[in-house]
């Protein structure tokens, strides 16, 4: 038998061999595949599972798929959660890695004391002096002098608040970052404060401003310590002169050599805060010393779900909007750093120390622009609204992140429109939906916070906007020559016109243009009525070499780079390098940028691609362009773009029935 088979095969190697020596004759033919295997397909292509037994028998019994049967299929709730599977991955909709959050405004929960919510991490220090440091856990604040942690260094009367009600610190600490502090009553039990230390001779009396009573263990149980700069820092082991006051004691270590620059003097701590600049106000702590205020009791956080008050730290428990003394605002990421800010109204600035709410509004923003769409298919509406309407949809936890303008140095977003006019939903409902409207620069998708932060530069918004929505990517041309570093065009600021980057920037420029009143790295709308083209104080302050002016001009040109540049000195960055032509793109927005692309068809042929590719899973053939591209377009334009319309097409050619 094996040498028959081998026979056998020679025989049809040498009969091909035959055919082809007069040039091919034949061709591969593709048929079309079983009722049960296309049924099979559909279902997997439209709803992601393929048919149970009793939805095989049904068709079975028919002998077709008939165009009823799809459109029956395409109204299902698998259907469109099949959809948001296709646009999530067209959209690239997960701004976890976009929004920068360190932890540093959750509220953690203190476990000694009166265990009260405080803010830790890096606000901590222009707060009280060290990271990490919470307030003092065991002083009321507006009763602060019912307790005192060091009598032999505080003054008679402590001041709770100073003038205007920003609380005051009512003990302190030496820091550990600066001083090394050793315990004095390990060996003798009786040195139970500061002033037995000395009487007892434990420490010489000159050193009695730098003994400090610290609580250890979980009791928070006071003991004295002697602090004294750190021997093996080289910084404060050079702070070998002290300085004495009247009584011979010490009230500062310092270092008369000191290279400029360098820490000079560490002075005794105390209850005084630093004025920054000499101006009331901007509080800051004293080098060294950790200063701490105590705690009160207030309404409980936003996401706090059980009755009654809770014990948070005095500064976190503050509401203002502004700082009392410099009317500087709360509302922007420099509450943390400014002791008369607080977390605001139910912590509203703030969020929960577990990271839930974190959590929920990453889950929130990726599902925004699903929902959105998913509006538009189960209406049956023009498919680009996606891309155009301002219709818009908030949950629970996107409500209140906009009502209540909640967590702005996390969050940097404006609300899509007036905060009273988003639908009021309750947090914890998080799976329901509510439809609004949104303010006139809305732009379907293109504007929801889930695309500004996660194509967060003009630049990357334009490239997404090609790739998902145009089909198209930048690429220099075939051939394209960049010149030689030393070639003065390579020192062009504007990449418009740089050598070499003018080959895709040249479009990418003023294509981003269209996003230029939506803020970088963040999803703000800068409304022209808030953030007009040219801004006189920016100007001012960049002139006179005030390049932040006061964080408030962060969107503006505040330093020159060429002479294009130094004429632009308080110019709405998006506007720079921007010609006569470019500049209605900013005032149109991203819907002007859809409605160009629409009169060229590019939009309509890319979709059809898109699902295309979805369905078939591979590219359109050269072939296949010619024979169904200019036949599907029509009939999607027919439809008005109806994107089911469009699948269901997809799904009737021949090239979707074929065995591939």
């Amino acid at each position: 038998m094996q040498i028959n088979r081998i026979l056998g095969a020679s025989a049809v190697l040498l009969m091909a061999n035959a055919a082809w020596a007069d040039g091919p004759t034949c061709s591969v033919s593709r048929s079309q595949v079983s009722l049960e295997r296309r049924l099979r397909q559909v279902y997997l292509d439209l709803l992601g599972r393929p048919p149970n037994l009793a939805e095989y028998r049904f068709i079975q019994s028919k002998g077709e798929i008939l165009e009823d049967d799809l459109q029956e299929l395409m109204g299902r709730d698998e259907f469109y959660g099949r959809l948001k599977g296709y646009h999530r991955a067209l959209l690239r909709a997960n701004v976890s890695t976009s929004i920068t959050t360190n932890g540093d405004t959750r509220l953690q929960l203190a476990t000694d004391g009166l265990k009260p919510l405080e803010l830790r991490g890096n606000p901590a220090r222009p707060l009280r002096g060290r990271n990490g440091q919470g307030c003092d856990h065991f002083i009321n604040q507006d009763n602060c002098n019912a307790l005192s942690e060091d009598p032999h260094a505080e003054p008679a009367v402590k001041t709770c608040r100073d003038a205007l009600g920003v609380p005051m610190p009512v003990s302190f600490d030496y820091s550990t970052d600066n001083y090394t502090c050793t315990r004095l009553n390990t060996t003798n039990a009786a040195i139970t404060d500061c002033t037995a230390a000395v009487t007892l001779g434990a420490i010489p009396d000159k050193h009695l401003f730098f003994c400090d009573m610290r609580r250890i263990g979980t009791a928070g149980t006071p003991a004295p310590h002697l602090c004294l700069p750190q021997a093996g820092n080289p910084v404060t082991a050079a702070l070998t002169e002290e300085v004495l006051d009247g009584d011979s004691r010490v009230i500062a270590f310092r270092n008369p050599t000191a290279p400029s620059g360098q820490l000079s003097r560490l002075d005794r701590c105390g209850l005084d805060l630093i004025l920054t600049g000499g101006v009331r106000g901007r509080y800051a702590t004293q080098t060294g010393c950790v200063q701490k205020e105590g705690v009160v009791s207030v309404a409980p956080p936003f996401w706090e779900t059980a009755p009654g008050n809770v014990t948070m730290c005095a500064i976190e428990a503050q509401t203002s909007a502004v700082n009392p003394w410099t009317m500087e605002s709360c509302e922007s990421g420099r509450f943390t750093g400014d002791r008369s800010c607080g977390c605001g109204v139910g912590a509203r600035r703030c969020e929960s120390g577990s990271g839930a709410i974190h959590n929920a509004r990453v889950t929130a923003v990726n599902e925004e622009p699903l929902q959105l769409i998913e509006t538009v298919l189960r209406r049956d509406e023009d498919y680009f609204n996606i891309l155009t309407t301002r219709r818009g949809v908030v949950n629970g936890t996107l409500s209140q992140l906009y009502r209540e303008t909640q967590s702005p140095t996390v969050w940097q977003s404006t609300a899509p429109t007036q905060p009273s006019l988003v639908p009021n939903v309750a947090l914890t409902e998080t799976n329901t939906w509510v439809e609004y409207t949104r303010d006139e620069h809305a732009a379907g998708v293109l504007t929801t916070a889930a695309w500004l932060y996660r194509f967060p530069t003009q630049r990357s918004r334009v490239s997404q906007f090609w790739s998902a929505f145009l089909c198209k990517s930048f690429s220099p041309p075939a051939g394209a020559v960049v010149p030689p570093p030393e070639d003065s065009c390579n020192r062009d600021n504007n990449l418009a016109t740089r050598c070499g980057c003018s080959y895709c920037h040249a479009t990418i420029e003023p294509v981003g243009a269209h996003w230029g009143r939506f803020g970088e790295r963040n999803a703000q709308y800068l409304d022209p009525t808030l953030y007009p083209k040219v801004s006189a104080k920016c100007r001012d302050c960049a002139l006179a070499g005030n390049t932040t002016c006061d964080n408030e001009c962060g969107n503006y040109v505040m330093q020159a780079f060429d002479g294009e540049g130094a004429q632009s000195l308080g110019l709405l960055r998006t506007y720079l390098y921007r010609t006569r032509d470019e500049e209605p793109n900013i005032v149109g927005g991203p819907r002007l940028l859809v409605e160009r692309t629409m009169q060229t068809g590019e939009l309509e042929k890319c979709a059809i691609k898109n699902v295309w590719n979805h369905l078939l899973g591979r590219d359109m053939t050269r072939e296949e362009e010619r024979l169904y591209m200019s036949e599907l377009v029509d009939q999607f334009a027919m439809s008005n773009h109806n994107f089911k319309h469009l699948m269901l097409r997809i799904v009737s050619t021949d090239a979707y029935r074929r065995v591939d």
